[in-house]
């Protein structure tokens, strides 16, 4: 194999890969046998004339859409790596030269992955504020605690009021007519709580247990569904029953109903540990996520088009899953909203384009510094998922994917990288 290689404009290069003719005649031979049933010659079963009778009745030219197949990707790949060519996208091919008996040539035509000019990475100074947990702070997390462990007390002598619990029937009406969604029976809505549409709930103060009215709201122009929006709603309201939420006294009997705790300073130093840790986690991402941001800012790099495109597809098809959770299809979705497929792109292209850059930038560090994964860091890795998934280590390990092993190396270096950027990061 020959190969020619010429840069035609920024991140593209044309391959010229030559193979000898009995690679050629290798891969005529590989499109008789692939196609054979498909060719019908007087005298002989379908599929079963030799492959000489095929190209005296068809010509040899019928072989040669099936030689290519065979060959290029092969060859094309063997190019890439022999060379050390590192494509973004699928290439374009075209043919130089294809005739029996002569050497085959083909070109290929692809967007590489672009040069990476680093800026400094090494002493960033980076804002690193303290971690506070306040009184305050945990006096929240307590009254959030006895909110969840509140009960709820029938109340028969007075008027609904914020802060209560109704239980409803409710139907509403747009121009007199009932409209999907709007109909609920047996609903506990808490008054303040701003689940239902702005004035809908305010509207329930002063309702008696065993009263019905009718309640108008206009919903929000910017309202998910394009029939409502910015539209005059009458609601038909039945109040059954009217709950008043009592809040338990937090205090040391209050820790143990709430907590694993026997006293309420144990249960707040378990709060003040675990917000601790919380904000140590956050602080430590958000430390992270600026350095990073910092170093790929600073530098230079053209990102091919294609690049930005896939990363993009990417994040579209994540987003699609993650609606799938919600019970969602992204058709629905941009229906809801009003938008179109192109909206979504463009809204992704800006994030998708740092995140290229920023791939790029921790790749082209790794190399500098020679930072990667080992195979010891793969193993130790498998052990801890396989301790957290309950299974025994070499079961675990068969079942890993090709697709997972390639996730968790680059974890593993990507940790390696942030881990070497941060220890070299200037804390202010």
């Amino acid at each position: 194999m020959n190969v020619k290689i010429e840069e035609v404009e920024k991140n593209k290069v044309k391959i010229e890969i030559e193979v000898g003719a009995d690679v050629l005649e290798e891969g005529l031979n590989t499109s008789y046998k692939k196609n054979a049933k498909r060719f019908t010659i007087p005298g002989f079963r379908k599929g079963r004339a030799p492959r000489s009778m095929v190209e005296r009745y068809y010509g040899v030219e019928v072989l040669y859409e099936g030689a290519i197949d065979a060959i290029c990707p092969d060859y094309y790949d063997k190019a890439v790596t022999e060379n050390n060519i590192e494509p973004v996208d699928s290439p374009e091919l075209d043919l130089v030269e294809l005739e029996r008996g002569k050497p085959f040539i083909f070109t290929a035509t692809v967007v590489v992955k672009p040069e990476v000019k680093l800026g400094e990475y090494k002493g960033i100074e980076v804002p690193s504020p303290p971690v506070l947990v306040t009184e305050d702070d945990i006096e929240e997390e307590l009254k959030k605690a006895a909110d969840k462990n509140a009960r709820l007390i029938p109340i028969e002598d007075r008027a609904a009021q914020a802060g209560d619990t109704l239980l409803i029937d409710y139907e509403g009406f747009i121009d007199g007519v009932p409209f999907e969604g709007g109909k609920g029976e047996g609903y506990n809505l808490e008054i303040g709580s701003n689940t239902f549409i702005p004035g809908f709930e305010d509207q329930l103060i002063g309702k008696l247990a065993g009263d019905s009215d009718k309640i108008t709201v206009r919903f929000p122009e910017d309202y998910q569904s394009e029939e409502l929006k910015g539209r005059e709603a009458v609601f038909e309201v039945t109040v059954h029953s009217i709950k008043m939420k009592e809040l338990p006294v937090i205090d040391d009997d209050f820790a143990q109903d709430a907590s694993e705790f026997d006293t309420l300073d144990e249960y707040k130093a378990d709060i003040r540990k675990n917000l601790t840790e919380e904000r140590e986690d956050q602080a430590k991402r958000e430390f992270e996520n600026t350095l990073i941001k910092k170093i790929a800012d600073g530098a230079e790099i053209d990102i091919p088009d294609a690049m930005i495109d896939r990363q993009t597809e990417r994040n579209i098809k994540e987003f699609e899953m993650t609606l799938a959770y919600q019970g969602l299809d992204l058709d629905r979705y941009l229906m809801l909203t009003s938008s179109s497929r192109d909206d979504l792109e463009n809204n992704m292209h800006e994030r998708s384009e740092s995140e290229v850059r920023t791939r790029l930038v921790l790749e082209q560090i790794a190399k500098e510094e020679s930072l990667t994964d080992t195979d010891e860091d793969y193993e130790n890795e498998l052990r801890k998922r396989a301790e957290i998934y309950k299974k025994d280590y070499d079961e675990y390990k068969e079942q890993v994917s090709d697709d997972l092993a390639g996730y968790i190396r680059n974890k593993i270096k990507t940790e390696k990288i942030v881990a070497f950027l941060t220890e070299n990061a200037k804390r202010i």
